[in-house]
């Protein structure tokens, strides 16, 4: 019996060893969060799992990459992320994030200008700032030199990728007032150059009525506004090419009519779609085919507590998420019909900021680039 128990003990000390390129492979498929404890294991996962080449290739495999919502509520100063796929009232789907970079005695206002591949593009306290809300990696970047003077107004923000250069670009979109001829101003910060571009020789003739600042939705690598367009007075989206550093236009819906000051755009799966009226959705199931635009919800807001909603994703399962104009978010089916309803604020008159994001371990490409030792 003893040497049975001693042959036993034998087998159960026996170490098991797995091929690297299968550690590898398993490490891929794992959410960030994970990744981020593992670094601790030893040397060589710490070096694996901040190696750009191992970051790249788990945000790439659809498998491993997971969506969530970054929610500033501008009365608390709480900043959460969100996975909207689980229960709104699931407290576990909701964490707190630090943004003590941002948050200084001087200055609390946040404002959210875009997003892409897991980079946030914020605007606080006179300075522009990317941030990975999954690492805290951050970098702070100045304003354009055309926001220092009084002679141009900019009325589109958009942060979008450059897969050909790696580097993601800041750009807006600008026209003077003050002249009688509303002729656009284009530039861009690279952040792999670390400096402002201005595109010459580009004639358009866009702007917004009522200071109206436009956010750019960042997809099938274009930047895309609503916008008006002047010389002909109707309302176009317009799509900036970051590889091509070219503009064009998507026409909105045949017949379409709304008041612009009430539409806006999003993302419903992989499809570019419009929301208006606070109710109505729209998705163009052809990318860049006028005919293709097809309504598909009616939001049900007379069930919503302040009969309000403001289109932002949907889920894998197909059901909607939007926000009730403050600080509270809704989910619908793709009936429309209201199935939770959340607020993330004690104050009847709460704010929010809100941008839906991807966990990942992307760095940016530059050496200036920062990091919260608290992350």
């Amino acid at each position: 019996m003893k040497r049975d128990n001693r042959r036993g003990l034998r087998r159960r000390n026996k170490t098991v060893f797995l091929p690297q390129e299968l550690i590898i492979q398993i490490l891929l498929r794992l959410p960030v969060k994970s990744l981020l404890r593992f670094k601790c294991v030893s040397k060589s996962w710490l070096s694996l799992i901040t190696d750009p080449h191992f970051a790249k290739s788990h945000f790439e495999l659809a498998a491993a990459r997971t969506h969530r919502l970054v929610f500033f509520d501008t009365s608390s100063l709480i900043t959460r992320s969100i996975d909207f796929n689980a229960s709104l009232h699931d407290d576990s789907a909701s964490v707190a994030l630090n943004i003590n970079f941002l948050i200084t005695d001087t200055c609390c206002n946040v404002q959210i200008l875009g997003s892409c591949r897991g980079f946030v593009l914020l605007d606080c306290c006179g300075s522009l700032w990317v941030w990975n809300p999954s690492t805290c990696a951050h970098k702070q970047i100045s304003y354009s030199p055309v926001d220092m003077g009084v002679s141009f107004y900019t009325f589109l923000y958009g942060f979008g990728y450059d897969p050909l250069t790696d580097d993601y670009l800041v750009v807006q979109v600008s026209y003077n007032p003050n002249s009688d001829d509303i002729v656009n101003r284009v530039e861009f910060f690279s952040l792999r150059a670390d400096a402002w571009k201005v595109i010459e020789g580009v004639h358009l003739s866009y702007m917004n009525c009522c200071d109206d600042i436009r956010l750019g939705l960042f997809l099938n690598g274009v930047i895309h506004w609503l916008a008006f367009r002047h010389d002909v007075s109707m309302e176009v989206i317009v799509a900036f090419d970051t590889v091509e550093r070219s503009f064009s236009e998507i026409p909105l819906p045949v017949d379409f009519e709304c008041n612009f000051n009430f539409c806006d755009l999003a993302v419903l799966g992989e499809s570019l779609s419009l929301h208006v009226s606070e109710a109505e959705i729209w998705v163009m199931q052809e990318y860049k085919v006028q005919s293709s635009w097809t309504k598909t919800i009616d939001v049900s807001i007379e069930d919503i507590p302040n009969q309000y909603f403001s289109l932002i994703c949907s889920t894998k399962s197909g059901d909607i998420i939007g926000t009730d104009g403050r600080a509270g978010l809704t989910k619908c089916n793709n009936e429309g019909q209201l199935l939770e309803y959340r607020s993330y604020s004690n104050s009847s008159r709460g704010q929010h900021q809100v941008a839906v994001y991807s966990d990942s371990l992307l760095s940016l490409p530059c050496d200036s680039e920062q990091a919260e030792e608290d992350a």
